[in-house]
Order: structure tokens, then C-alpha cells, then sequence
């Protein structure tokens, strides 16, 4: 689950650690306000959508106009933010649709010495999480880390002990912090492994990471990505949830128990199992094809998810083709055969769909379907069924 840089911000704060100040608006005029509450004479008007590149991205409807942008007083706050509330931002991350920006963080500007890059993501090869960094932070660094990845440093820590000293010192020492930094980071960069762990996020994200002109270390950005297998520890995360930044789809399939995510190929999936629906949309690949989604009804579906499912996939209007592909393990094949014609009849789908089985009770569901009269292609195995659906494309 993502949450909002001004979100991130408040639980770092909550969490002891340091930020600048503040102020989350939703109109023009509360973002004038603000300007006045900070009593600094530079602030920031920050776009809050949930994408990096945000400095460099720039809107639909204005052109000329940044998504974060430094002013000098409260008219020019509110001329900007006019501009940018309601507006369409596209940056390296949104894609060409952009994102709309519907609230603004407007914070104190800052003496800043140097940009830097801090960040803390779980590796999984390791199963550790590790700190990446880098000297150069700032607007470029997706560019940095393609162009001279041996300037990104990578530091290991037990969760369980978090940042030690001497790991602090290592980060210090490779981003050329000098002693008053170097105290500052001995606080701060152990309160960030901290906040990852206990927080359960799946990624932490500075960029810029700041040493002020008095060397003190602060977070000027907030990236902050939750892992949902853990949101059940953590309740009121729920309060942060933004649907208005969230594919409808993806939000309708986690109501339904189902997870889903939108892809921009023009094959339908359907399956039980995470592993077998990544390896169901390898094999579409493979034989030419491109899968539109990733979804996985679980082991445990009904006639009511199934249909769901299949509403989903259909209101991709990309979708020209649709591969069923179930292993029945806790659920038996038939049940899922049961479940899966009672939508094709509560839905009357007319798109190719190929159906491949195989477990528990397959050859009763096999049965069922060829019984059925329904136009449904089956398949023998995972290859056949992704060349039956790639081919009907071309059919």
C-alpha cells in the first residue's frame, strides 16, 4: 500500500524523527495560509500523487508548470497552486495518463548544502533489508543508477538489531559526510531502519536526502510503501488509503478477495495461485502474447468471486481473449468448473476463452464442460492452452 509524502511525513514525526515543517492543503487559499503559518521566506508547493519525478514531471493542462515548485510569498503560493489543484501531473513514473492532483504539501524551505539519496527496501535474495544510498541525489537519480551504478552503496542490517554504528559509519564515510553530518546520520539513518521494520514497509524512500548549511541530516522527501500481507498488524493504516490514487479495478478485486493487477496486454487471465499465474502470463509470452493482467482468484473460490473475476477482466476493453487456468488442489476442479459456468451464464461472455485444468477431480469438471455447450476451447496442458489463446487472436 503507498501512502502520500505529507502521510509519510506524519508518522516519521510521530516516530521521533525529525522533518521540516509542513502544511497539507486542498485549495488555493489554504495553501496561501500555510505560506504565512511556515514564517519562512522560501517555501515549497509540492504535487502530492503517489509517483516519483515529481520536480521534473509536468502538467497536461500547464506545460510550463513543475510539479514542485519553490516560492517567495503567499500570492505566488496561491498562483501556483491554482494552477496545479485539479490538474493532470505526468512524470517519469505515471506514464502518459498522469496522475490529478488533488491536495498539496506545502513546506519551509531549507539551507541546503548537498542532495543526497537514502533508501531501505527488503532483499529478498539476502532476506535482510538493505540501505542504498548514494552521493548524488536529487531529480537524476534513475539515471545515476543506470548510467554508474558503482555509485550506489548497499548496506545489509540485521531487523532484528537494526543500523548498527559501525554500518552507520560505512554510509557515512562513502557519502563524504563531514563530522557534524556524521553525528546527524548516527541519529537519523537508524531511526529509518527502525521505522522500516517496525512499520512493515516493503520500501522507504529519501530522495532528496538533505545536509543542511549547519550539517544536520533531514528528510525533505517521504516515500513510503507498505507491505499489504502486513497491513492486518497494522489497523489504522487503513485511515491512509488513497482510492482516488488506485486503478478502480485493483480496488473492486481486493474487495472481492481477489488479487489483480492491470496490465497492458490484450489476453485475460484467470487463476488460482500466484505462482502458476506468473508462470500462466510467461507462457502467453512466450508464444507470442501479451497478458493484460496478473489475477488470482486463491484456492478457495465461488461462484461469486469467479464472476467477479471475469467482470474485471471484461471491463479491460483491451482484452480480446480470456485463458482459465486451474489447478485444483484445495479446491477440485469441478467446484471451480461449477463456479466458473455459472458466470459465463450470469455474464454471457463472447470473447475467445480457453480453459486448461488439471488436479483434483479434472476429469469429472472436463466432463462438465464439454456438457456444457458452451463455447469454451479446452486445453491439455499450460503450453497448449497459452498457444490455443494466443492463436485466437489471429484466428
Amino acid at each position: 500500500m503507498k501512502i502520500h509524502e505529507y502521510q509519510a511525513k506524519q508518522l516519521f514525526a510521530k516516530a521521533g524523527i525529525e522533518i521540516p515543517n509542513g502544511v497539507v492543503c486542498k485549495t488555493a487559499d489554504e495553501a496561501a495560509k500555510a505560506y504565512d503559518e511556515l514564517g519562512t521566506k522560501v517555501c515549497v508547493v509540492k504535487s502530492q500523487i503517489h509517483a516519483g519525478g515529481r520536480g521534473k514531471g509536468r502538467f497536461k493542462e500547464h506545460p510550463e508548470q513543475p510539479g514542485v515548485v519553490l516560492v517567495k510569498s503567499a500570492d505566488e503560493v496561491r498562483a501556483n497552486a491554482e494552477r496545479m489543484l485539479g490538474s493532470t501531473l505526468v512524470t517519469i513514473q505515471t506514464g502518459d495518463e498522469g496522475k490529478q492532483v488533488n491536495q498539496l504539501y506545502v513546506e519551509q524551505g531549507l539551507d541546503i548544502a548537498r542532495e543526497l539519496y537514502f533508501a531501505v527496501i527488503l532483499d529478498r535474495e539476502a532476506g535482510k533489508p538493505v540501505c542504498i544510498a548514494s552521493a548524488e541525489g536529487g531529480m537524476a537519480i534513475e539515471e545515476l543508477a543506470e548510467e554508474h551504478p558503482e555509485k550506489i552503496i548497499r548496506v545489509h542490517f540485521d531487523p532484528a538489531i537494526g543500523l548498527q554504528p559501525f554500518q552507520v559509519r560505512k554510509l557515512g564515510n562513502a557519502l563524504g559526510l563531514e563530522p557534524t553530518a556524521m553525528k546527524s546520520a548516527g541519529k537519523l539513518l537508524p531511526q529509518l531502519g527502525r521505522f522500516f521494520v517496525s512499520h512493515d514497509c516493503s520500501m522507504l524512500e529519501i530522495n532528496p536526502l538533505v545536509v543542511t548549511g549547519d550539517g544536520q541530516l533531514l528528510a525533505l522527501d517521504a516515500k513510503v510503501t507498505f507491505d499489504d500481507n502486513a497491513l492486518f498488524r497494522h489497523k489504522d493504516f487503513a485511515e491512509l488509503r488513497d482510492l482516488s490514487e488506485e486503478d478502480p479495478s485493483e480496488v473492486k478485486a481486493g474487495d472481492a478477495g481477489l488479487s489483480y493487477v492491470k496490465l497492458d496486454g490484450n489476453i485475460g487471465c484467470l487463476v488460482n495461485g500466484a505462482g502458476l499465474a506468473m508462470s500462466t502470463m510467461d507462457l502467453i509470452k512466450l508464444h507470442g502474447g501479451e497478458p493484460a493482467n496478473f489475477l488470482d482468484v486463491g484456492g478457495g473460490a465461488n461462484v461469486d468471486q469467479v464472476t467477479e473475476a471475469f467482470r474485471i477482466i471484461l471491463a479491460d476493453d483491451n482484452v480480446q481473449a480470456i485463458l482459465v487456468n486451474i489447478f485444483g488442489g484445495i479446491m477440485k476442479c469441478d467446484t471451480i468448473v461449477e463456479a466458473l459456468l455459472g458466470a459465463y451464464d450470469k455474464i454471457g461472455i463472447t470473447l475467445p476463452l480457453v480453459v486448461r485444468l488439471e488436479g483434483t477431480n479434472v476429469e469429472k469438471a472436463r466432463e462438465m464442460l464439454s456438457a456444457s455447450g458452451k463455447d469454451i476451447i479446452t486445453a491439455t496442458d499450460l503450453t497448449d492452452a497459452a498457444q490455443k489463446v494466443v492463436g485466437t487472436l489471429s484466428a
